[in-house]
């Protein structure tokens, strides 16, 4: 998927906590927050053009609690460097988004905001997670990958304008799956 950049400064940052990447430190996760809906719309339009959920959009995930999750990554100013959220549903739970802002990518946040869902998910009794990622968004498929992802099937022209593929991924979790 294109990506537009989006200007976000990121400030000094303490040292990295034991356990975590030492290129994150200074980078928290806190609980989505309605007032973080007017600027998750404006990354959106950046990061996703075609595909943006808008205000409106994020209202109705926000009210979607407890059944949906999201989690916001922020640095020591409070600004929000990427997010991620979750579809709880039965055994089965859906990565909804994860997003970092250009200013903040190549230090690991993708891996941490998409490890933050899976330990979620863990506690929530998701035995697999389903996400659905465009065919041409290597960065994307690489991160899934790597994070024990698999292809399942692929919906032709489903991103659309474009006829962009999506490729629907599982991870099982839980038991001898992770």
């Amino acid at each position: 998927m294109p990506r537009a950049d989006v200007e976000v400064a990121i400030s000094e940052s303490p040292p990295a906590p034991e356990g975590l990447d030492a290129r994150l430190a200074g980078v928290r996760l806190r609980e989505l927050e309605w007032t973080d809906l007017a600027t998750l719309a404006g990354l959106e339009r950046d990061l996703f053009t075609d595909d943006a959920w808008s205000v409106e959009s994020w209202w109705h995930e926000l009210a979607g609690r407890p059944r949906r999750d999201y989690v916001v990554a922020v640095d020591v100013a409070d600004r929000i460097l990427g997010y991620a959220g979750l579809n709880l549903a039965g055994e089965t739970g859906d990565v909804m988004t994860i997003a970092v802002t250009p200013a903040a990518r190549g230090r690991g946040l993708g891996h941490h905001l998409l490890g933050e869902l899976v330990r979620r998910a863990r506690v929530g009794g998701i035995r697999s997670l389903l996400l659905e990622v465009r065919a041409d968004n290597a960065a994307a498929r690489t991160l899934y990958e790597r994070n024990g992802f698999e292809v399942i099937s692929v919906r032709r022209r489903y991103y659309q304008p474009g006829d962009v593929d999506a490729l629907v991924m599982r991870r099982l979790i839980g038991g001898d799956h992770g």
